[in-house]
């Protein structure tokens, strides 16, 4: 198992190194076609070999990407089986810790919770590949409050991790609604970047396909790079829709994603990272701004 595991690991690195020099390719080559369009020159380090590239270009389909993402190897299976989710905590959890961690089980259908104990990362992970299971999300706390969120997609990556902010627990809210075990409609607010999009693949494949009559609702808002996560349920009253709030509810701040499983973490890539204090707004990534891609 370990070495299947490590072969079929090499095979989606070589995969996407290919798909990184696919990508050079077509990125000069749609700078020769912007050139030749606009009647404009064609830049400098790219002259020598414009002219095999524009005979190429002419055999390009323009209905459809040229380059696939290994987003199509990490989601392949998406939409066709259900996700299979294990939640589990830090050593030593606090009671509220614990309490969360029930809750978000109770967010993700097809999921179940796990005591963590002293098991190792690295035997959870290798349990978990060899039981189908797609994600691994594992959730943390500082002084009894809960803090932290990573979800690790198996059996490739990526590994997202999230600072928790302004957690309420669905014992905190008043007049909440029961939890209702249908699968949920999706909402994603003001994800327009690429890494918006990234991060919408993440959360959206936590999910399984709903029902179309499905009441309830899950909603991830983008504001300033905090996603709001809130969770209803709607019902018809006197002809008039009501949301009832169901719980539980926090924000979400992005500051890492790996190229790889939490067992990975010294050698898996990193994707992405937060620099909350770079000086120039244009070079700092953004789940909501365009112009940020």
């Amino acid at each position: 198992m370990i070495r299947r595991q490590q072969r079929l690991r090499r095979e989606y690195l070589f995969r996407k190194a290919v798909e990184n020099q696919k990508r050079l390719v077509e990125e000069r080559k749609q700078k020769i076609k912007d050139a030749l369009e606009n009647n404009t020159m064609i830049p400098t380090d790219l002259r020598e070999g414009a002219l095999s590239l524009n005979r190429v270009l002419e055999l390009d389909d323009d209905g459809g990407e040229q380059v696939t993402s290994h987003e199509d190897d990490e989601y392949r299976w998406a939409g066709v089986e259900d996700p299979k989710i294990v939640v589990t905590t830090s050593r030593d959890p606090s009671s509220k810790l614990k309490q969360f961690a029930k809750e978000i089980k109770l967010i993700f259908p097809n999921s179940q919770r796990i005591n963590r104990g002293n098991y190792e990362m690295k035997k959870l992970m290798e349990a978990c590949r060899s039981n189908d299971v797609t994600d691994f999300i594992i959730l943390h706390e500082t002084r009894g409050k809960p803090d932290g969120m990573i979800i690790s997609h198996l059996p490739f990556g990526p590994t997202a991790y999230f600072q928790l902010s302004n957690v309420v627990m669905r014992h905190d809210i008043p007049n909440i609604s029961k939890m209702s075990e249908a699968y949920p409609h999706l909402i994603f607010n003001n994800f327009k970047s690429k890494l918006g999009q990234r991060v919408t693949n993440v959360l959206k494949h936590l999910f399984p396909v709903p029902k179309d009559d499905s009441k309830r609702i899950i909603t991830f808002s983008n504001v300033e790079d905090f996603i709001v996560f809130r969770h209803h349920t709607h019902k018809k009253v006197d002809g008039e829709i009501e949301l009832e709030e169901c719980g539980p509810r926090f924000e979400m701040r992005l500051y890492q994603i790996k190229l790889g499983t939490l067992d990975q973490e010294d050698i898996a890539e990193i994707e992405w990272a937060l620099k909350p204090y770079m000086q120039t707004a244009k070079k700092r990534k953004t789940l909501g701004d365009d112009s940020f891609d």
